[in-house]
């Protein structure tokens, strides 16, 4: 099968749920298998306390060939409601939209890594209505990854995610963004019920790795789809027992 190329969103059910530790290794198994990669990152916040941002986090561990991110705000709020608290100018959709493109003219694969969930209003469109990641996908023709947790709940918040995407006619996949060193009953039911639309589960901890060892280790984490050679998931499911 081959692997998504172009642009690419990577959002998820909820916040720190690792999106950025996914995107970097989405970025690093496609770069291991000859890709150029770009990480777009439309919004940034909760920059007051000068912790490396998520561009950071994915430089340190994949080194995508290029990583950006568009807009910045010092409070740790949703991109738009971050904007107008620092009043600080909102990022608009088409802004967005063209840098993605640039981008993409550059690259094989562009990864945009969005800010909480997929409907968080991100920004303003001309009209000065708020859009979100789904405008920005749909706006894009991009599939979208959605980065999900492993425990109980999260099979409600994924098919509400994904229940979006496909009303917007975006195709969708899921990785688990940490899965457990020891493992419970709900986390191999949730397992079960996710095969058909999963593309990846990371090992709970990916981004304390060295670098070196993440870059190696994440083309085993994903499937084909994201440049990875995970193809089998009960020969995973018996590994990871």
């Amino acid at each position: 099968m081959t692997g998504w190329v172009g642009p690419v969103l990577v959002t998820g059910t909820d916040t720190e749920i690792g999106k950025t530790v996914v995107t970097a290794a989405i970025a690093a198994a496609a770069q291991a298998s000859g890709l150029r990669v770009a990480v777009v990152k439309p919004g940034q916040t909760g920059t007051a306390g000068g912790e490396p941002g998520d561009v950071d986090v994915v430089n340190r561990l994949a080194a995508p060939l290029t990583g950006r991110t568009l807009a910045s705000y010092p409070d740790p709020l949703a991109p738009l409601a971050a904007a107008r608290v620092a009043d600080l100018p909102p990022l608009e959709l088409y802004t967005a939209v063209d840098a993605v493109r640039a981008e993409a003219d550059k690259h094989d694969l562009v990864l945009i890594e969005g800010a909480g969930g997929l409907l968080v209003p991100m920004g303003l469109r001309p009209s000065g209505e708020p859009w979100t990641m789904a405008d920005l996908a749909v706006s894009l023709g991009a599939p979208a990854v959605v980065v999900a947790r492993a425990g109980l709940g999260t099979l409600n918040h994924i098919a509400l995610t994904m229940e979006a995407l496909d009303r917007r006619a975006v195709p969708a996949g899921v990785v688990i963004g940490a899965w457990p060193a020891r493992p419970e009953l709900v986390h191999w039911t949730n397992l079960t019920d996710l095969v058909p639309n999963l593309l990846g589960a990371l090992p709970g901890g990916a981004g304390a790795m060295d670098p070196g060892v993440f870059r190696r280790s994440a083309p085993g984490w994903l499937t084909p789809s994201l440049h990875g050679v995970l193809d089998d998931w009960r020969v995973w499911a018996e590994e990871s027992s």
